[in-house]
């Protein structure tokens, strides 16, 4: 069990768990998700920590498919400008590694924003504390166990 679980099941939060095995020569932790288990990317997603210019900590939830954008995240923070937190202040902060981040059971609660994609769907998947483990559940229980908002906070990285 993880934090991520042991908050869920503390609630009685429904959700599932799906688990792989990670390869450590994966290029994308999100995309290895999508191809081990066979998952639609976009629905998908990956906890990104930010940090704003006064120093605070913020977390993202964007499809694995997508790429945060960091002027609109900034805008519905209402901070003047947003960048990617360093990889060992969002460990020490979340309590997890990179690429195991989960938006839920972290160390410390920091202030979150879902992509308004996912409510597009009943189900969605983060990561549930590790690499290999996955957590499907609703996005307006994400939302509430996380204390979210949901806003347009991803741009297409294809086009």
């Amino acid at each position: 069990m993880t934090p991520a679980t042991k908050q869920l099941k503390q609630y009685k939060v429904p959700f599932e768990i799906l688990q792989y095995h990670h390869d450590i020569n994966a290029s994308s932790f999100g995309l290895e998700v999508v191809e081990k288990l066979s998952l639609k990317a976009d629905q998908v997603f990956k906890t990104l920590v930010i940090c704003s210019d006064t120093d605070e900590l913020f977390v993202a939830i964007v499809p694995v498919n997508l790429k945060l954008n960091l002027k609109a995240i900034a805008k519905t923070l209402k901070i003047k400008k947003a960048k990617m937190a360093d990889a060992k202040r969002v460990e020490t902060s979340t309590g997890y590694v990179l690429g195991g981040v989960s938006p839920l059971g972290q160390k410390r609660s920091l202030k979150t924003v879902i992509d308004k994609r996912a409510q597009e769907f009943d189900k969605i998947y983060v990561s549930g504390g590790r690499r290999g483990l996955e957590i499907e559940l609703s996005p307006i229980d994400l939302a509430k166990m996380c204390r979210a908002t949901f806003a347009v906070i991803s741009i297409d990285i294809t086009s």
